[in-house]
């Protein structure tokens, strides 16, 4: 038997998962396996591609913001009220009495009730697909954040930063306070 001529394939390189702050380009992989970069040039890619993720995620913010105003705006006018919302984004409550709200308690039914416009179903079901979209990507870049490449989490950042720069440029006095980059 001769077993000087026995060829063995190349084993493919394998994902390098650090669990500290790193700056390793070569081998690593973002969130998937096969998001795996083997070259600078992936790297470049893959960091601009996680900058533009990062400025969908802010994008995503600033459109459902917006998209529950015009749909306020559009219930307001339907329902004949134009009185401004609040700094809650709804419109001005009544008062019900306190009554109400201790018999509530009492008998364990809803607390409060909700105050402002009914939202119908079709509205209701597109906020939440925005809403869920905005949590998945936020959650996708959390874990991009999760490789401790200090590139990687550069680029999150920066995307981040970008896309509120460039797509929040206007501040509304009474309006709620900006979340910023949160998960959710």
């Amino acid at each position: 038997m001769d077993h000087g001529a026995h060829h063995m394939a190349a084993e493919p390189a394998r994902c390098k998962m650090w669990m500290l702050w790193n700056t390793q380009i070569i081998d690593t992989c973002v969130v998937f396996s096969q998001w795996h970069i083997r070259s600078n040039l992936q790297f470049f890619f893959s960091f601009l591609a996680i900058v533009a993720l990062g400025m969908l995620y802010e994008y995503l913010r600033v459109f459902s913001r917006d998209f529950d105003k015009r749909i306020g705006v559009k219930l307001r006018i339907r329902n004949g009220r134009r009185t401004p919302p609040t700094a809650s984004g709804r419109s001005s409550p009544e008062r019900h009495g306190d009554d109400a709200e201790e018999t509530g308690l009492l008998n364990g039914s809803r607390v409060t009730r909700k105050q402002g416009l009914t939202i119908p179903p079709l509205y209701r079901a597109m906020r939440a697909v925005l809403y869920g979209a905005s949590v998945g990507l936020s959650f996708f870049l959390m874990l991009v954040f999760m490789t401790y490449n200090a590139y990687l989490i550069f680029a999150v950042i920066l995307g981040a930063g970008a896309g509120h720069y460039i797509l929040s440029d206007t501040i509304e006095p009474n309006g709620p306070a900006d979340k910023g980059m949160a998960c959710h």
